[in-house]
């Protein structure tokens, strides 16, 4: 594209200067006008020529009303001779001046060469582009095996470990490997050997890219990058041959590091049947494996690689030896989501009254990328409204966002449809506030966010990586609070419920055929093993019989419906509550944590325990 765009400037500099020369040659200020020779002999015997200027064939005539002609002569006959036979007598021509100019000069020679060469140009300059077109074609096919590898430097600011909060066992992997890097002498002493390969696995968004920029600023060494789907191409063979090229630019640099991004784009498993027989990825795939741990084991380049998908990549890739090292990045807790809300705030003006822990107790299961995403969507938010520090509202409002998109106050609501929001809001946030293990209510809104018509916004008082049985049913109990409530006061249903349903469905589910939590006992039924190559489950793969599949369908719905019936109890003797938190959510539309707090506490209700 920069060739062409180049190509083009060239073209249109080279007509500009072609213009200019014709203008030079054969422009005149004053444009003469064309006379005949009878004509010319007319106007000497009238007495109207001053002068006469020959060049060459060329008579340039000067009239006396200031008026200026061109005429031509025949290139053998003399000028006196012609203008006689046209009855021009020697007395008319006493009174016109004469002058003879030879044709030497510039204006001569261009007046020449100008026609015959110009054209000449014209031609060598289009054979030249088109070579110079064909011969950068020729050359883009002998590199087409060439790898596009990046050597870091690029970015505009490099980052160091100090920039990344959290992870501090992925760091201290990654460390270590920079350590050996730049002191090797300290690990050769004790028969250590330089790791092959690091893999950094996580949840996308986890900071997997963001550690690989902080191992560039951090090494000291050569860092080249690349992205695996680039060694992929449709012919067979290219991606090998990319693979050795990347491989030999980087043992050229040694020591060095080799960052692979997203590579399960060409370490998938192979032989799986389903998207496992594509050559191509599969011969990349091979010489990656023979040159990571093949016949040639004096290397010092290190491959750093990163991945959120590490099930669905070749053992033969994940064996030691090649990657020797698996990073696992989880998810940030509470006290790095607000490290984390502190690097991106850095640089921007909040207001003193800023609690950035607040928002990390709001953000449980963020991950930095949310997080980041976050503050950058506070600040779009302060600078909307013309404000100069950011405040704790905008950040409580870019979480909404992110969590179910924008507001949209402008959507025409018919008040019947409003009402039945309110009440299914209210049956949300009432069964959450009634269960033991319920998470508590932050937020209840009937404001439409994205295609959610209203939403309660609940969250655990502590972060917990487990979760009990009890804690489910609650959750359970909850999903379908807001139905039961529609059918409680109208005695009708709408379709608002049907995301609630979908999720109960699919937690029911979970819980007998992944959990082990129903009367089936500690079993799992099914696997997840068909359609690999898709990234994610096609279907699952049918280990148990038709019998025990019915028995499953009949444990899901028992779930169902003991939270159906746990909802309709706590709604049904607490109607009072229900209501009062409707009409509030009419009135305010938004209730906060402490408002429905605060109303839910006036009615002296004990919270009670989920019943199967």
């Amino acid at each position: 594209m920069k060739l062409l765009s180049k190509n083009i400037v060239w073209a249109i500099g080279a007509l500009l200067v072609a213009t200019l020369l014709f203008s030079a040659v054969f422009e005149t200020s004053n444009s003469p006008t064309p006379l005949t020779i009878d004509g010319l002999a007319k106007k000497i015997i009238a007495g109207e020529v001053q002068k006469i200027v020959v060049r060459g064939n060329e008579l340039l005539v000067d009239l006396k009303d200031g008026g200026k002609g061109l005429a031509r002569k025949e290139n053998e006959a003399g000028f006196t001779e012609t203008l006689k036979n046209y009855g021009v007598s020697g007395e008319a021509l006493q009174g016109v001046a004469f002058e003879i100019k030879d044709e030497s000069g510039f204006r001569f020679w261009l007046g020449v060469l100008v026609p015959t060469i110009l054209p000449l140009i014209v031609i060598i300059a289009v054979f030249w582009f088109v070579f110079r077109q064909a011969k950068a074609g020729s050359s883009q096919a002998f590199n087409f095996g060439r790898s596009n590898l990046r050597l870091f430097g690029s970015f505009k600011e490099k980052i160091s470990f100090k920039d990344v909060a959290g992870l501090h066992e992925a760091k201290q992997e990654l460390e270590e490997v920079v350590d050996f890097l730049k002191h090797p002498k300290k690990f050769s002493d004790m028969g250590a050997r330089i790791p092959r390969g690091v893999l950094l696995m996580g949840s996308p968004g986890t900071g997997k890219t963001l550690l690989a920029r902080a191992v560039a600023g951090e090494s000291g060494v050569p860092f080249f990058h690349i992205s695996a789907s680039e060694f992929v191409e449709m012919f067979v063979g290219v991606g090998a041959a990319r693979t050795r090229d990347a491989f030999a630019t980087a043992k050229k640099a040694a020591p060095a590091i080799l960052f692979v991004d997203e590579i399960d784009a060409v370490g998938r498993e192979r032989g799986t049947g389903l998207g496992g027989g594509h050559d191509e990825r599969e011969q990349t795939l091979n010489q990656i494996l023979v040159e990571m741990d093949g016949f040639d084991r004096e290397t010092q380049v290190i491959v750093l690689a990163a991945t959120n998908r590490p099930d669905v990549l070749d053992p033969a890739l994940l064996r030691p030896g090649r990657f020797d090292r698996r990073v696992f990045l989880d998810l940030p807790d509470i006290k790095d989501r607000k490290d984390i809300l502190a690097i991106h705030a850095k640089n921007k003006p909040m207001a003193e009254d800023v609690n950035l822990e607040r928002i990390a107790v709001r953000t449980p299961g963020f991950s930095g990328a949310d997080l980041a995403n976050i503050v950058n969507e506070a600040a779009i938010f302060a600078a909307r409204h013309d404000r100069k520090k950011i405040l704790q509202a905008d950040l409580y409002e870019s979480i909404e966002k992110v969590l179910l998109g924008p507001e949209r106050r402008n959507r025409v609501i018919v008040e019947q449809e409003k009402k039945i929001t309110a009440f299914h809001e209210a049956g949300h946030a009432l069964v959450a506030s009634s269960l033991k293990d319920a998470d508590p209510v932050h937020k209840v809104s009937i404001i439409a966010r994205g295609r959610a018509g209203g939403y309660t916004l609940k969250l655990p008082i502590e972060e917990n990586r487990l979760k009990t049985k009890s804690q489910f049913l609650a959750d359970l109990a909850v999903m379908l609070g807001g139905y039961v409530a529609e059918q409680e006061v109208f005695n009708e249903l709408t379709t608002g419920a049907s995301s609630d349903l979908k999720q109960a469905s699919e937690l029911s589910r979970r819980l007998v055929t992944h959990y082990g939590m129903s009367e089936l006992g500690p079993i799992v039924f099914g696997t997840g093993e068909d359609a690999v190559f898709l990234g994610r489950e096609l279907g699952s793969h049918r280990n148990y019989s038709e019998e025990m599949a019915a028995k499953i369908d009949q444990a899901v719905s028992a779930f169902i419906q003991a939270a159906q019936q746990n909802a309709k109890k706590i709604i049904s003797s607490r109607r009072k509550i229900l209501d009062a938190i409707a009409k509030t959510l009419l009135e305010k539309e938004t209730l906060e944590q402490d408002e429905f707090k605060t109303l839910v506490d006036s009615f002296k209700v004990k919270p009670v325990a989920f019943q199967m």
